[in-house]
């Protein structure tokens, strides 16, 4: 038997007062970084009438967050592997205490978009150390899997809450309050961890594989804004395309890099692996399809029956309060059927749920079924998270670990800038906004039923 498994089978399966205290903090970190991604993008009208951004101009602040804190997650992950977690950790909130502040008080379009830039690299340094820190706080077993789902349920709750908190601070105060809300919280986590959470980081004494890093982090930034770039001007946009090709050709030499280098940033015996590959493949297409699906429901409550920003935000609170109840229930789901089926289970739940979005019409008749089908998808999304969650980072020894949460935070972020603007290019290629809506609802399922069906067959049992 191995090491790992025998720390799995004898591990306690009682947190302690502190590791209570440790979860707490590090998922409450977690919380307000995914809340970042998406609490503005209910009130995008508003900032962009009090700033001055063209209605042309108005996605640079979803993509602004959303470049860096994509493209440059992995090679953050891999540094909080080397430099210390607990010291990225602090790094990254101290730089999202500064975006917020800058986003906060923005008297200028380039102001605000210089602090949405800042929180997306804040993302990108914070989220990979703060989830290395939750896996190498807890022996894995029980009480790991424990934490990873609730941190699963977080983050992926934190989308939704995000759009929820947006709405609801955009009507009754101002949509600045979206960006200082994270000030005072940033400052209690970089009080409070020093004395709370010890550090931790590889000592294998590896050094940080530079052309690795630059081919990785430049291929990631290229394919986020050649899919974002052709999600606005369509698929045949030569920008789109360019930036597209730039990708394949720093991604494919990234992993001749890789084969070459004595300390390569992403070990490929770590990348093929299926639990890391396939996991990471089922977690790309639930946070890919979920997060999607909120911008779709926003579209369709905001420009088909007419609701406010504060109203939408309310409605979709449903879809968070069933992505919660995922997250709580799936360990001891997973617990008992294993990862495969859980992601299989989670994701063939969440499809079906997106199916009954169908129904849908002009009038607010279906209101209840909207309610009831996000509940039960976000339900089923946090089951296929927490099992992504749990398989692409089991297995692996502790000084693998930043790689292994920095991977899954990248596959989150990538799947989340991703989602939306494919999706809505599958929207707007209809003439009415139901229409689209419907189409890309279809599509969206669809996926999920086949990411499903892929990490069945090929992800073995565990």
């Amino acid at each position: 038997m191995s090491v790992l498994t025998s720390a799995a089978v004898t591990a306690p399966e009682r947190m302690s007062p502190r590791h209570k205290l440790i979860l707490t903090l590090l998922l409450g970190a977690q919380f307000m970084l995914a809340i970042d991604f998406s609490i503005l993008n209910v009130a995008l009208p508003v900032v962009g009438r009090g700033l001055g951004f063209g209605l042309d101009q108005l996605q640079w602040i979803a993509t602004a967050f959303a470049l860096p804190a994509a493209g440059f997650t992995l090679l953050f992950g891999r540094v909080a592997d080397l430099a210390g977690r607990r010291r990225m950790l602090l790094a990254g909130m101290a730089l999202l205490a500064a975006g917020s502040l800058v986003g906060g008080l923005a008297a200028s379009p380039a102001m605000l978009l210089t602090g949405r830039v800042l929180q997306g690299l804040a993302t990108a340094i914070a989220t990979p150390a703060a989830l290395s820190l939750l896996t190498t706080s807890f022996p894995e077993g029980p009480l790991r899997t424990r934490a990873l789902g609730l941190s699963g349920a977080l983050m992926s709750a934190g989308f939704t809450v995000g759009a929820v908190l947006g709405g609801v601070l955009t009507d009754l105060l101002s949509w600045r309050w979206a960006f200082l809300i994270n000030v005072p919280v940033a400052v209690l986590i970089l009080a409070v961890t020093p004395s709370l959470v010890a550090e931790s980081r590889a000592r294998d004494g590896a050094r940080l594989d530079v052309p690795g890093a630059v081919t990785v982090t430049g291929g990631l930034l290229a394919l986020v804004y050649g899919i974002t770039t052709a999600g606005r001007h369509g698929w045949g946009d030569p920008v789109a395309l360019a930036a597209l090709a730039a990708a394949v050709v720093l991604l494919v030499a990234f992993v001749l890099v890789e084969r070459r280098s004595p300390a390569p940033l992403a070990p490929l015996n770590v990348l093929t692996r299926r639990s890391v590959s396939w996991g990471n493949a089922g977690g790309f297409v639930a946070f890919a399809t979920e997060t999607s699906l909120v911008f779709l429901m926003t579209l369709y409550l905001q420009q088909v029956l007419g609701f406010s920003p504060l109203a939408t935000g309310l409605a979709l609170g449903v879809l968070g309060a069933g992505t919660f109840a995922g997250g709580v229930a799936a360990p001891r789901i997973m617990g008992r059927f294993g990862g495969r089926a859980t992601l299989v289970g989670g994701l063939v739940l969440q499809a079906a749920a997106t199916a009954a979005l169908l129904g849908l019409g002009a009038d607010r008749s279906a209101l209840p079924l909207l309610l009831a089908a996000t509940a039960i998808g976000g339900f089923g999304n946090l089951v296929a998270i927490v099992a992504f969650m749990g398989t692409a980072t089991s297995g692996l020894p502790d000084g693998e670990q930043g790689l292994a949460t920095g991977l899954a935070t990248m596959t989150q972020q990538v799947a989340i800038t991703l989602g939306i603007p494919v999706m809505s290019a599958v929207a707007t290629a209809h003439a009415s906004v139901l229409g689209g809506v419907h189409a890309a609802t279809l599509v969206n399922a669809l996926i999920a039923v086949a990411g499903g069906a892929l990490a069945g067959l090929f992800l073995r049992r565990s």
